[in-house]
């Protein structure tokens, strides 16, 4: 099966704001990913996750989940996304560590409906902080170093 490839990318400008779909985004080593809400901050820089694991989701939830709807930055087409810390990737040209997995909020019961945030458990993706900087564009593969 080939590599993961990046499906979508979304940014908010700000925590609550809408996400936003773009076809490419700046990483910038120690800060994230420019123009997000997360730009700046100590360790979530960017988060990732993978269609078939929303696939998977909406089969639980019985309803489709949308790549933007969890308000994960970048979807993969497919696959699993490492989880383990210090794990690092290749995505684009940007060279990412895993942080942590990112456990989905709440408030996903408000946006996507009842049952959101249990049908996204260990399938809402990681966060990632970013070692290298670089342009991440859709279709670009994700590979792991």
């Amino acid at each position: 099966m080939p590599d993961p490839t990046v499906v979508s990318i979304h940014v908010a400008p700000g925590r609550r704001l809408p996400m936003k779909a773009i076809d490419e985004v700046h990483a910038e080593a120690g800060k994230g990913l420019v123009g997000d809400r997360y730009h700046g901050s100590k360790h979530r820089h960017v988060t990732v996750q993978s269609r078939t694991l929303l696939d998977e989701a909406a089969a639980a939830l019985g309803r489709p989940v949308d790549d933007c709807g969890t308000r994960r930055n970048i979807t993969v087409s497919h696959g699993e996304i490492p989880t383990a810390p210090g794990t690092r990737l290749r995505l684009g040209e940007a060279l990412l560590e895993v942080v942590r997995v990112a456990a989905p909020c709440r408030l996903l019961d408000d946006d996507l409906g009842p049952g959101a945030q249990e049908a996204l458990r260990r399938r809402a993706g990681t966060v990632f902080r970013v070692l290298e900087s670089g342009r991440i564009a859709i279709g670009d593969t994700l590979l792991e170093e």
